[in-house]
């Protein structure tokens, strides 16, 4: 387990697009999250993008698996997680905005909506996205899917900054991920000490979800 290895295995993934990049044309940025693994011979990273589709609604819980130890697949894209039981319930006929006066149900949890009825349903899932990040983001279980169950968690972070585009930063020349590779090979998470704003929340990626 090296730095350069590490990050190797994020360009090879960022240039087979299986990189986690909040600029998708195809995706409303919802929500995020890392949480790194690592013992003294094996690592792991785990990346959520929570988002919608502009014509399904229902929110995905996209989940990138990157490591030396996974248990299942190959490095890059894990699993795609829906999370709203009751979409023909909360959706207008498939028109993307809210139906207003019910709950969202999100795996058997009644949530309820503070949104009036024509509310674009990224603009619905945003709001109920702070205060449930715990049922929308992947619990321990589906976290564990794809890596050891006995792998220590080393350090998680809800916010970080992601480059503009994955085509012209690769991860390797981008501040992030190589304090990110630096805390998997030492396993001290001091080594993240970041200067550059955090820009993952939604409101940065004006353009995403817009194809």
């Amino acid at each position: 387990m090296t730095t350069s290895s590490t990050l190797g295995q994020f360009d090879l993934c960022a240039d087979r697009a299986e990189f986690p990049g909040l600029d998708n044309g195809y995706y409303y940025p919802v929500d995020a999250r890392i949480r790194l693994f690592r013992d003294i011979t094996r690592w792991a990273m785990v990346a959520e993008l929570l988002g919608c589709t502009p014509r399904g609604g229902n929110p995905i819980d996209v989940v990138h698996r990157f490591g030396n130890c996974l248990t299942r697949g190959e490095p890059g894209f894990g699993d795609f997680l829906v999370r709203v039981d009751n979409m023909d319930e909360i959706g207008s006929d498939g028109a993307g905005v809210y139906a207003g006066g019910v709950p969202v149900v999100v795996r058997g949890t009644a949530l309820t909506v503070e949104a009036d009825a024509g509310t674009p349903l990224q603009d619905v899932f945003r709001l109920l996205a702070p205060a449930n990040r715990g049922l929308l983001l992947a619990d321990e279980t589906e976290l564990r899917a794809g890596i050891p169950s006995d792998l220590p968690e080393l350090m998680r972070l809800d916010e970080w900054n992601e480059p503009k585009d994955l085509w012209d930063v690769m991860p390797s020349g981008h501040e992030t991920f190589q304090m990110i590779a630096e805390v998997l090979d030492s396993g001290d998470p001091t080594w993240y000490r970041p200067t550059l704003p955090a820009n993952t929340h939604w409101s940065h990626w004006p353009d995403a979800g817009t194809l």
